[in-house]
């Protein structure tokens, strides 16, 4: 006979009190024998009428529980009273909660824990629950250390123990912890038994361990339901093995059986009747209860099955993130948090390793429409992120991108199975996968060219052998008889997949993608995408997966367009380059989402490097107090090395071909490159015409404004005419700023080399004045030009007029220069008072005749009113004559030295660049 706890009792008149209560199916109570009761009762509290009839019949119905019971007058000694199973109530009065290892993780997490469970309002919540933080760990570590027969499994049971045993007695007093107490030695002594077994066997068998490795969620459940309790409400702790019936599969999985989970959920409601429940999870029982787990992610799984038998209103997984991110947040810094995810869009993510939920978890609350909330437990002002189904109408109107995330698998190889052989040939790929399942090999994601000519697939990398060695040998008539040609293994990659429900209605989104990662540099080796189109998933180098996740991220969800800075040669223009992006570095941040990180600073001797980005405003006393000796390729790699960084720029300020020797390397790597210096566009013609073929065949930008006219828009100006059909026919101009200011001011009676010695002073010359006087740097200027327009002219073609007087040009030092310069004053003198009596002025030129195709560097003389002649300071000016601006040259002119100008031609390239890789223009 059971013993039983009635929740009410009816008195009928001049009788034993007859107790009701939510019995058992199959379960009897003996009463005294009452009188036959003729009157009806009437009880408010339960708003139902209990009668009596003239059969004896009592009949009273709990609208709580769905409960029928039924007392039936018999003659003798005794009443009997059955009482029918009960159906637990389903529907969205009921929401589920799982909670992770980490929200349980000790006691005072356990009371916040319960402190959410208490404040959410749903009239009815079951609550899954994993084990304490780690201890699945250290329960599966009991059963390798047992089956080895390692003798400290008993301390690392002893360990498991006392962690529980601290925790209850933090959390429970009284009769509480006694009872949780006596329950955890007992089942502290059942696994020791159990151990014991499996020590002496050698072995434990997947039941066994299965056991064994539950029992950390039995405990956690049981510990917050006491203190679920202790606040005052009713609260029951089930142990799901007895509700939860899978069935095995042969993949490491199981099935669930709702039909018979659904059964044993209302037997075990029918004796546990409860608003609060508080379930394990994780684990289960097979059709034959013999206790099994879930597998991967089982307490998620729990969560999900459990919220499909209730018909559950939501599904929250608490967990230690705020949501779910577009993408991994320790890759990409700009990742956001994701309002909303379809199920298929959440299903994509995860199986490409995004941290959202295991595929399997999504298919029980699909079923019925049941969303699915991941949230915060340390953060729970944070909405977190719903899965759900949304309308198709309104889907996601706030978002600007029909991407919503990207993930990324690393460690994988790529095997191609390739020959004409294939073509047309029925059961090949057949015969290809079905070697790939002989050995037990995981494929990825498969690409088949329409052709049939070739199939690839992605396994991971620890497999590719066995499928290789498989595939030879199953294929090794098909090889030698050249149907054939090769099954190629290609190693270290990775997938990028890019996830979206609205990808498919929405043109260019794989054009985008591409496009992204083409300008990060980056090589597609396989692409596939499913018909649904949610997904593009493409393979990439492994050493590219973090450069590439932040490149599309960047382009898809316009965060913050990045680039990683080196400067070379922090001399003047170097300097004022670099005050220049302090002084506007937060405005760009702010005003134009580009974030300019200079990650290394090197001159000749010393470089400072920095992994997050050198203060720029303490970059001198920075580079003073913590430099390093100066290594190039040390340099280099810490520039473009930062995979956090997608797009990397080297920005050569110095004058050294040796730098510019560099631009090809730095380009075929993916760096781009800045540069006023004029020496690689001026230098050997192959090597440039090298150089450009590179620039033009890559994604990869190289970008030199300011090598010809510092800060003025001399060479995209001429691009533009080029561009839109224009034909040159003659580029003639002052572009050196130096030169411009000498013949400026070389009027009157003042002597050429005054005017020298007043502009050396002024630092306008360079520190020797016959690199400006010997017109080198003017005819690398035309040089540039004429090869801009066409032209495949060498520095040794170009005619150029040398200022400098000969006996003067085997001086050892500019001083000794500039001390016998006032010697040849006089034959400049002589041709400027032959232009004067002309009304003209002497201008030093520069010359591009495109017609003719040659260059000339030389001293001309103009009439006093043209262009050139009425120039002041240090100006420059430039004159395009082309087929549409025949008559009247398309004329720039405006400074054309000194540091600030040149290095804002520079910052103006940067700018430029960074509007290419996606930044607002």
């Amino acid at each position: 006979m059971a013993t039983l706890k009635p929740s009410f009792t009816v008195s009928p008149p001049n009788s034993n009190p007859i107790r009701f209560g939510c019995f058992p199916p199959q379960c009897f109570l003996r009463v005294p024998k009452p009188p036959c009761l003729r009157q009806r009762l009437v009880f408010p509290r339960f708003r139902r009428t209990i009668g009596g009839g003239g059969g004896g019949l009592i009949r009273c119905e709990l609208p709580d529980f769905h409960l029928s019971a039924t007392a039936t007058i018999v003659s003798g000694v005794s009443t009997v009273i059955s009482v029918d199973q009960v159906q637990i109530p389903k529907g969205e009065m009921w929401s589920v909660h799982k909670f992770g290892g980490t929200c349980v993780g000790n006691s005072q997490r356990i009371r916040n824990v319960a402190e959410v469970i208490i404040n959410d309002n749903s009239e009815r919540k079951l609550v899954v629950v994993s084990a304490m933080s780690k201890v699945t760990d250290m329960m599966y570590d009991l059963i390798r250390k047992a089956q080895s027969r390692d003798d400290s499994y008993l301390s690392a049971l002893e360990a498991v123990l006392e962690k529980h045993r601290l925790t209850a007695r933090d959390l429970l007093d009284g009769d509480d912890l006694a009872s949780f107490l006596s329950h955890l030695h007992n089942d502290i002594s059942n696994l020791k038994a159990m151990l014991r077994a499996i020590y002496i066997a050698g072995h434990a068998s997947e039941s066994f361990s299965d056991f064994v490795a539950g029992h950390g969620e039995l405990w956690s459940a049981q510990m917050l339901s006491y203190v679920v309790r202790k606040t005052g409400l009713e609260c029951k702790w089930m142990d799901t093995r007895d509700v939860l019936i899978v069935n095995p599969t042969s993949s490491n999985q199981v099935d669930p059986d709702f039909g018979e989970s659904e059964k044993r959920l209302d037997k075990w409601f029918s004796l546990n009747p409860s608003k609060i429940i508080i379930a394990t999870g994780f684990i289960a029982s097979t059709p034959q209860n013999i206790p099994t787990t879930l597998k991967r992610d089982g307490s998620d799984f729990s969560a999900a099955i459990m919220g499909a038998l209730l018909r559950a209103r939501q599904v929250t997984i608490w967990t230690d993130v705020d949501g779910v991110y577009s993408a991994d947040p320790r890759k990409v810094n700009e990742a956001v948090i994701l309002q909303t995810l379809s199920y298929q869009e959440a299903w994509e993510m995860s199986y490409f390793g995004a941290n959202v939920l295991h595929p399997r978890t999504i298919i029980p609350v699909m079923r019925y429409n049941i969303p699915i909330v991941i949230r915060n437990i340390f953060n729970l002002s944070a909405p977190g992120t719903i899965i759900c189904q949304p309308p198709e109408d309104d889907y996601d109107l706030k978002l600007t991108t029909p991407v919503k995330g990207f993930a990324t698998i690393d460690n994988l190889a790529l095997i191609n199975v390739e020959g004409t052989g294939m073509a047309g040939v029925p059961g090949t790929a057949s015969d290809i996968f079905g070697c790939v399942k002989d050995v037990g090999a995981n494929v990825i994601m498969i690409s088949q060219a329409s052709s049939e000519h070739s199939v690839c697939f992605a396994v991971p990398e620890k497999e590719v052998n066995a499928v290789s060695e498989a595939l030879r040998s199953r294929f090794s008539e098909a090889l030698q008889a050249g149907r054939l040609s090769q099954i190629e293994v290609i190693p270290n990659c990775s997938i990028l997949a890019a996830v979206g429900q609205k990808m498919a209605s929405t043109p260019g989104v794989s054009c985008t993608l591409f496009s992204a990662l083409a300008k990060a540099n980056i090589n597609v080796r396989a692409i596939s995408q499913g018909c649904s189109e949610y997904n593009v998933t493409v393979v990439i180098k492994r050493e590219d997966s973090v450069k590439a996740l932040r490149a599309v991220h960047s382009r898809f969800f316009l965060s913050r367009t990045t680039l990683a800075v080196g400067i070379i040669g922090p001399g003047l223009i170097g300097a004022t380059l670099l005050d220049q992006l302090r002084d506007q570095a937060a405005v760009l941040k702010q005003e134009f989402n580009i974030d300019l990180r200079v990650m290394g600073i090197t001159g000749s001797k010393t470089m400072l490097l920095s992994d997050i980005g050198i203060d720029l405003s303490r970059w001198r006393e920075l580079l003073n107090e913590k430099g390093t000796e100066a290594n190039m390729d040390k340099f280099t790699q810490q520039v473009h090395g930062n995979h956090f960084i997608p797009n990397s720029v080297l920005v050569d300020c110095t004058a050294d071909s040796a730098i510019a020797s560099h631009y090809y390397d730095w380009l075929r790597k993916g760096i781009h490159v800045i540069t006023p210096n004029k020496k690689a566009n001026s230098g050997p013609l192959d090597q440039y015409l090298k150089l450009r073929d590179l620039q033009r065949k890559s994604y990869t930008h190289y970008f030199y404004e300011a090598t010809v006219g510092a800060g003025l828009p001399i060479i995209s100006t001429l691009r533009g005419l080029l561009e839109t059909g224009d034909k040159i026919l003659r580029i003639e101009g002052i572009c050196s700023g130096t030169l411009s200011y000498l013949f400026n001011n070389f009027v009157g009676d003042r002597s050429f080399s005054e005017v020298v010695a007043e502009a050396k002073n002024a630092g306008f010359t360079e520190p020797d004045p016959r690199d400006d006087l010997s017109g080198t740097d003017v005819a690398r200027k035309v040089i540039i030009l004429a090869r801009e327009s066409g032209l495949k002219l060498d520095l040794s073609d170009l005619p150029i007029r040398s200022l400098v007087p000969e006996p003067l040009k085997g001086c050892t030092s500019a001083e000794e220069f500039m001390e016998k310069l006032p010697q040849y004053d006089g034959d400049l003198a002589k041709e400027r008072l032959e232009a004067e009596n002309s009304g003209e002025v002497l201008r030093y030129v520069g010359v591009v005749d495109a017609v003719n195709q040659k260059g000339t560097v030389e001293l001309r003389r103009y009439k006093k009113e043209h262009p050139f002649a009425q120039l002041a300071g240090s100006d420059n000016i430039i004159a395009f004559t082309t087929t549409r601006y025949k008559d009247h040259p398309l004329i720039v002119r405006g400074p054309g030295a000194g540091a600030q100008v040149t290095a804002g031609g520079i910052f103006s390239d940067i700018l430029r660049l960074a509007s290419y890789l996606g930044a607002p223009s």
